[in-house]
């Protein structure tokens, strides 16, 4: 499908008619298309339902069978769609099963959507499902389902070519389908949905348009991501598309949940994706499925990101360069006591990064053991917590502090108290309990934004070959997420 005839559609529910008039204007000013939901939204007349919105308006009113509120006889819901039809309504959309919509389709056929709603998985054989509803000429044949693996989300694409030369919109419901309503072009969609979640995995209809180019999007758009389970919560696509947008490269990149390392290989295999950011739990399956890896991933045992070389995948990691990037020019590391809060993945990195520039590191862990792995790369094992006066330079790599949980700290202010430099590798928030507390214990403090940042930019440089534009990237958190604002700095210390 050419992706000039790709449009974004805004789904409105759950809203009386005062808010029903604001949202749908704010809604038209996005989108192409707007759907009413009529199962969730007050009953009133269709002239007020739509108000200008009618001719580029899809009226639903979805049954409970099919994921939808509406509990009323078909009679009355066929009465209902039709007024909406009659009151100039771009589109209906009509499951599959409903008992009139053959009828309507006779009277109406090119403003007919054919659905059909699987919200428990995918259907058996799909193709056959979507050339069934396409033989009934439709304008439009709809399938939504519930993919729980990329592979299913793969078959979905697949599935979408056995309506011929019928207009078809695919949607793989859930996190896991999130890539169906992020990427329409790719699997032929003419339309995907956004939302305030009014349907499992639904995405603001802004960042649709602003952070993944839905619109914009053509058939050689380059496609990159990031994968980890689960994965929504990641600011990696603000940064990476930030970027891209500001550099000019025509790429987007998306989030990705897969089951496993072969199942996100597959897929990303399949759609030609050029580079893959790895996190939690997939790093070190990562580099075991590599075809070949980098120096730096090998010696830690894990990657965090995949480049695509024909039908080859090179590992790399970019978390040891990322980590130190930020303390140039703020610390000289050479000799430095250096204190190492965790064990886990990302302390693998900072220990790493900072024997290589000279400094004598101790790793705190509360199960020791956890830590001992760790003296392989040249660090030795302290006790738990690190005493005050003992470090120059304390990093946290453990998750405490990390929102919602804004008010815990790996530590007690105690441990502060003879000052220093402390580096929180948490990013959200920007200044967590551990640095305010640092702070007022007169510590220099940094955040772990400008870690994520300069990593992802390592990775652009990879996969791209360019000068990552960092301060585009830098604004785009400010500007999209002000809550994770870099910590205010106290001067380092000398």
């Amino acid at each position: 499908m050419p992706h000039r005839q790709v449009r974004l559609v805004v789904t409105l529910a759950d809203l009386d008619a005062t808010a029903l008039a604001v949202e749908r204007e704010a809604a038209l000013r996005v989108a192409d298309l707007v759907e009413f939901r009529l199962d969730r939204l007050d009953r009133m007349s269709v002239a007020d339902m739509l108000g200008d919105a009618a001719g580029r308006a899809i009226v639903t009113c979805r049954p409970v069978r099919e994921g939808g509120s509406f509990q009323g006889p078909e009679a009355e819901r066929e009465v209902r769609l039709r007024e909406a039809l009659d009151g100039g309504a771009a589109f209906v959309d009509v499951e599959w099963d409903a008992p009139f919509a053959d009828a309507l389709m006779a009277q109406c056929r090119d403003r007919v959507v054919l659905s059909r709603h699987d919200f428990s998985g995918m259907p058996r054989a799909m193709p056959g499902v979507v050339a069934e509803m396409a033989a009934r000429r439709p304008a439009v044949v709809k399938l939504a389902v519930s993919p729980s693996s990329l592979v299913d989300v793969r078959l979905l694409h697949e599935a979408g070519r056995a309506a011929g030369t019928c207009p078809v919109v695919l949607i793989g419901m859930g996190a896991v389908g999130l890539p169906s309503r992020l990427l329409p072009t790719r699997f032929g969609s003419c339309w995907t949905y956004s939302g305030a979640a009014i349907a499992p995995g639904q995405v603001p209809a802004t960042m649709m348009r602003n952070r993944y180019g839905v619109g914009r999007q053509t058939g050689r758009t380059q496609l990159c991501g990031v994968a980890g389970r689960p994965i929504g919560h990641s600011w990696s696509p603000l940064l990476h598309n930030a970027a891209l947008r500001q550099i000019g490269i025509d790429a987007v990149y998306v989030p990705l949940q897969p089951l496993d390392v072969d199942d996100l290989l597959t897929f990303a295999t399949a759609f030609d994706m050029r580079g893959l950011s790895v996190t939690a739990p997939f790093k070190v399956d990562a580099l075991a499925r590599a075809d070949r890896a980098d120096a730096m991933a090998t010696r830690l045992g894990a990657a965090n990101t995949l480049t695509r070389d024909g039908n080859e995948w090179t590992a790399s990691n970019t978390d040891v360069a990322g980590f130190l990037h930020p303390l140039r020019g703020r610390l000289a590391l050479n000799g430095l006591r250096a204190a190492v809060l965790g064990a886990g993945g990302a302390a693998r990195a900072v220990v790493a990064g900072l024997v290589d520039q000279g400094a004598q590191v101790v790793v705190h862990a509360r199960r020791a053991e956890q830590a001992q792995p760790l003296e392989g790369l040249g660090a030795v094992v302290g006790e738990w917590p690190p005493r005050t006066g003992t470090w120059d330079l304390l990093v946290n790599t453990t998750p405490v502090g990390t929102a919602p949980d804004v008010e815990a700290s790996p530590i007690h202010p105690d441990v502060l108290a003879a000052g220093g430099f402390v580096y929180d590798l948490v990013y959200n928030p920007g200044r967590t309990r551990l640095l305010r507390d640092a702070a007022a214990a007169g510590c220099a403090t940094l955040g772990g934004l400008e870690m994520l940042i300069a990593q992802a930019a390592l990775q652009l440089s990879t996969w791209f070959g360019v000068d990552p534009p960092i301060e585009a990237m830098r604004a785009a958190i400010h500007a999209e997420a002000p809550h994770l604002a870099l910590a205010p700095e106290t001067p380092c210390p000398r």
